[in-house]
């Protein structure tokens, strides 16, 4: 096995191209184990509705990324408290056998202190009866990777906060995320590790997995300065764009509705490749001119907020439905 370093890349759309690239491209004939640590991210799975899973006005607010990887499973929330291990190699009729990738980790965190660390269920490391890592695989022409993150010392208010269910109604085909107990492994290793950066963790953990005792004795695959052009190509053409990261969601219906003081309004979208495909507006409000008006502006549009909000910023919205500016409006409904 030999060690790529990301070279301290802390985007989410590129670490999740370099995965891509090391798996799309057999540049050794030995697996590869690759770290990376995200600045705060939700991933998405690949069959997943980005929409359905995300806490979009407060992923918004705070600034964190969307990116929907080649894998499939649950969404899930990275931060700087959390860092992800990638083994790729041919699939030798290994994809689905959690158990072999994960042993590695599991064996290291033992020497470590975390003893009760162990692979329950089907993909999902536990200790204490909860959740620190989640599994996931993906295999193209012949390669694969199985990859899973590791909750040192993310801020777990954070994981409820970005991935907390949204108000609306969506009716989806996209295969939703199953949410379990969650804990950092830190307070179950040894007191030794506990002042540890994620980083210095990190670092550790791949001393022991490779049973060495100094990071130079690691085995290493420079990239070159072509492999990193070919990651951002990766990334311009998948994980870096709104197309594949909210484009790519199952079809959907969503219903959004909100009690304003001249009335109730109730909006409905059918979407289908992240575009309003049709839209309805219904409620008990009193308005000049047909509603329909407004539907019409809404199809074919990103199902965004402030896609939205931009195409109608030539409908006089107080004509249509009541006392209220564009933005007011959109925003009270995507609340």
């Amino acid at each position: 096995m030999i060690f790529v370093d990301n070279e301290n890349n802390y985007d989410a759309a590129t670490n999740i191209a370099l995965e891509t690239y090391l798996v799309e491209n057999r540049l050794v004939n030995e697996p590869i184990l690759l770290f990376y640590i995200n600045k705060p991210s939700i991933i998405i799975g690949r069959n997943q509705n980005t929409i359905e899973e995300v806490n979009q006005p407060y992923i918004e607010e705070n600034g964190i990324q969307v990116v929907r990887r080649m894998s499939g499973g649950g969404a899930v929330y990275h931060d700087l408290g959390n860092f992800s291990f990638c083994f790729i190699k041919d699939d030798d009729g290994s994809f689905r056998d959690f158990k072999s990738f994960t042993e590695p980790v599991i064996q290291a965190l033992h020497t470590m202190g975390a003893t009760e660390a162990e692979l329950l269920g089907r993909n999902d490391l536990l200790i204490d009866g909860k959740k620190f890592s989640g599994n996931a695989m993906y295999a193209k022409n012949g390669r694969m990777t199985a990859h899973g993150t590791i909750l040192f010392d993310a801020d777990l208010d954070e994981v409820n906060n970005a991935l907390k269910p949204r108000k609306e109604k969506i009716e989806s085909k996209g295969i939703k995320s199953v949410r379990s107990r969650v804990t950092n492994i830190k307070p179950y290793v040894d007191e030794e590790y506990q002042n540890l950066t994620t980083e210095e963790f990190r670092d550790l953990l791949l001393l022991r997995i490779f049973n060495v005792e100094k990071r130079e004795d690691v085995p290493e695959l420079k990239l070159t300065k072509e492999d990193w052009e070919a990651v951002e190509q990766i990334k311009a053409e998948r994980f870096g764009n709104w197309d594949w990261n909210y484009g790519k969601s199952p079809d959907f219906d969503v219903n959004h509705s909100h009690k304003f003081p001249f009335g109730f309004v109730d909006v409905r979208f059918d979407v289908s490749k992240g575009l309003v495909n049709e839209a309805k507006i219904y409620g008990d409000f009193f308005g000049l001119g047909e509603i329909t008006d407004v539907e019409e502006k809404l199809v074919g549009v990103r199902y965004d907020r402030q896609a939205i909000i931009d195409a109608l910023a030539d409908v006089n919205i107080k004509q249509y439905i009541g006392d209220i500016d564009t933005e007011s409006f959109v925003n009270e409904l995507f609340a």
